[in-house]
């Protein structure tokens, strides 16, 4: 074992005896060290840098895809808040299109039913007036009958046939009494 209280010369000696032992010289270090120079520049030039430059070019293609995936997700959330948004007005133009629906069927229903009471109307009155003339076109036949019966009945009670004059005086006379009766 080295000690440091030995004296520079012994220290100088002791490893001269142990470079002996390991087979170390100076010139074959020397000659090390510049190989282990050229082999650290050749390393740096053709292995290092172009490791480097990869690498740099990897860590700005992540970068660059980091950013992109930022603005991506920004996009996202707007094309979400465009898409929420869409949804809304299409909803509320629903409930307009609902809403002006319901306002014309009302419409349409208070318009049929005003069309169906005038039809009804209308229904009401040409039976009203169909029931007068035919109430009117009765009394004239049942006054032809009445007058008639009566031409028939004074034929039978006199006993003598009448003449056209009769039955007209008397078919006018019984016609005047029935219209009297009915007013």
């Amino acid at each position: 074992m080295i000690t440091l209280d030995l004296p520079f010369a012994q220290l100088v000696q002791n490893f001269e005896d142990v470079g002996m032992q390991t087979g170390f010289t100076w010139p074959q270090f020397l000659a090390q060290c510049v190989a282990v120079v050229i082999l650290f520049l050749f390393l740096q030039r053709f292995a290092w840098a172009p490791v480097r430059t990869m690498l740099d070019e990897r860590r700005k293609l992540i970068s660059d895809s980091l950013d992109n995936a930022e603005k991506i997700k920004q996009q996202l959330a707007e094309a979400e808040a465009t898409r929420l948004s869409i949804i809304q007005q299409a909803n509320e133009r629903a409930n307009l299109i609902i809403a002006e629906a319901e306002k014309s069927a009302a419409a349409v229903t208070e318009q049929r039913a005003k069309e169906a009471t005038r039809q009804a109307e209308d229904i009401i009155k040409n039976a009203h007036e169909a029931a007068v003339l035919d109430r009117n076109r009765l009394m004239e036949e049942l006054k032809r009958h009445v007058g008639q019966l009566g031409i028939q009945t004074t034929e039978k009670v006199t006993g003598k046939v009448l003449t056209p004059d009769d039955q007209a005086r008397l078919n006018t006379e019984t016609l005047r009494q029935l219209g009297a009766n009915n007013n």
